[in-house]
Formats: structure tokens, sequence, C-alpha cells
């Protein structure tokens, strides 16, 4: 899927979708935030509503092309994650994306219910908020409470996927905005966006 795409479903966890966008946006990187219903307006978890870029019925999904630069990014929250994971087509895009070796970033129970969905995770390093783990373990992943972790694509001839990148909660939403940024735009860019946020 080209491009950088944040996805958000009806509980989402605030600072996990909106920290990691605003950073990104920050690092110069253009965001489209999409909803996974119909309607653009999303409620997230504490009740704050937001207008996404694009509805599910508006999306256009460009797959040919996808490579490393596109990501696929995937807020925590409950039962946001749990919304995410369980939308078929959308599971369904990411496996594709993934497979072209497009780059996955998701945080928080994301990782446990949305990324525990794709093939090759033998000895990912992952991250995740604690008590999601065990799906990712029984998929081959190896599990780290650090707050995150960046996993290159493996080289070939090892199974098509992309880079992944995971946070552990809402407490490292920065760092985990900033570490895609990073990926995307290398060190220099995250250092600049870090600096102007006082970190």
């Amino acid at each position: 899927m080209k491009g950088i795409h944040l996805f958000l479903s009806d509980g989402f966890e605030d600072m996990e979708a909106l920290a990691t966008r605003d950073v990104l946006l920050r690092g110069g990187v253009p965001v489209v935030t999409v909803s996974i219903s119909d309607d653009y307006i999303v409620e997230s978890s504490h009740g704050l509503q937001v207008t996404a870029d694009t509805s599910w019925a508006d999306l256009e999904v460009m797959e040919p092309g996808t490579d490393a630069l596109d990501v696929m990014i995937f807020p925590g929250g409950m039962p946001g994650s749990k919304h995410l994971a369980e939308h078929a087509e959308l599971m369904e895009i990411l496996r594709d994306h993934w497979a072209r070796g497009g780059a996955v970033a998701a945080i928080c129970a994301a990782p446990g219910l949305v990324v525990s969905q794709l093939p090759g995770l033998a000895g990912r390093r992952v991250t995740c908020f604690d008590g999601f783990e065990d799906a990712l373990v029984a998929a081959g992943a190896v599990y780290a409470p650090e707050g995150v972790i960046v996993s290159p694509a493996p080289a070939p001839p090892m199974a098509a996927s992309g880079a992944l990148i995971t946070g552990r909660g809402a407490g490292w939403a920065v760092p985990f905005g900033l570490a895609i940024l990073e990926y995307l735009k290398g060190p220099e860019a995250a250092s600049r966006v870090r600096a102007g946020l006082m970190l």
C-alpha cells in the first residue's frame, strides 16, 4: 500500500495515534489518517472525536510499487485495536503490503492483535502492552518488554516481509513516532524533531 497511513477505529488510544501523527508531520512526513468505517468521524477511547482524512469507503488502495518506505501504522487502545484486527479486508491489505516489503508500525495492544496475524514473524523482535504478547510469541516472534523496537526487514533469500516497528504503550508514543520518522528520513530528521520537542 503506497504512502504513510495511520488507521483509526472507534476506541483508539488518543496519544498513540495523535502524538505519532504529530511527530511525523513535524518531520515532514505526510500521514493519511484512515477511518476503517464509512464514517469520517472516529471516537477515541477517551471520547475525543477526530475527523479522519479519509473513510474506508473513500480509501484508494494503491498496491503496485509498494516498497520499504510505505508504512501502515496501527495505534493501540481498546476496543480500537480489536476492531482493527477484526477488519478482514484491512488485514488482507496488511498482509499484501507486508509481503511486498512495506513496513508496519504498531503500538500497545496492536502488535498483539494486528501484527500477530502477519506471516514470517519467526525471530523478529517485538514489544507490546503487557498481556498482549502471547499471540506474537506463538507466531515465533521474540518478545522484549522494551519501549520501542525496530526490527529491520530480513535480507534475501528470507521470506518477503518488511520492517517492523513496535511500541509498548501510550507513554512511548512520541519515541514510537520518532522511530518511524528515523526509519523514513534518517537520524538527523529525528534529531531535529526531538530537539524541537525539547527532548
